[in-house]
């Protein structure tokens, strides 16, 4: 037993470069500006033991992951610019409530939050380098069924 993050992101980034929408989709965060287009990023930002889903054999875990989706602020038409990011989002929400499939471990995306933070999507500007990124930072909580051997 073990978590397969490398799997699981691996996962959501083919999905996501098989949708067309994204120049570059990466599997960690990005150190430098992505560059133009839509950039989609993910990475994890949280593991824990999930008490009210674990047994007295193994332990359910939640495994948090930031899906954070870049264009630069100034792309023309700026007027359009909320509605090429909110699309994007919307795209990959769509699909993670839907019948994605993470691998036979995963039990689920929390879409609705029953182990902590629901799936959702922040909205706002980040600087890097010289250009500001229109970003949308999704929190997407993934339940993995046995994660963890417990030993007495």
């Amino acid at each position: 037993m073990a978590i397969n993050s490398s799997g699981i992101r691996s996962r959501i980034t083919s999905h996501a470069q098989a949708d067309g929408r994204f120049g570059q989709v990466l599997k960690h965060e990005p150190v430098s500006g992505p560059g133009s287009g839509l950039t989609y990023a993910v990475w994890v930002t949280d593991l824990a033991p999930v008490p009210t889903s674990s047994g007295l054999a193994s332990t359910t875990a939640r495994l948090e992951l930031a899906g954070r989706i870049y264009t630069p602020a100034d792309t023309e038409p700026m007027d359009d610019t909320d509605d090429l990011v909110v699309g994007a989002t919307d795209t990959l929400m769509t699909a993670y409530s839907g019948g994605f499939k993470l691998g036979d471990s995963v039990r689920c995306i929390d879409l609705l939050g029953a182990y902590g933070a629901a799936l959702r999507a922040r909205y706002g500007y980040l600087p890097i380098d010289s250009t500001t990124y229109r970003i949308a930072t999704m929190t997407i909580p993934i339940i993995v069924n046995n994660a963890w051997t417990q030993e007495a």
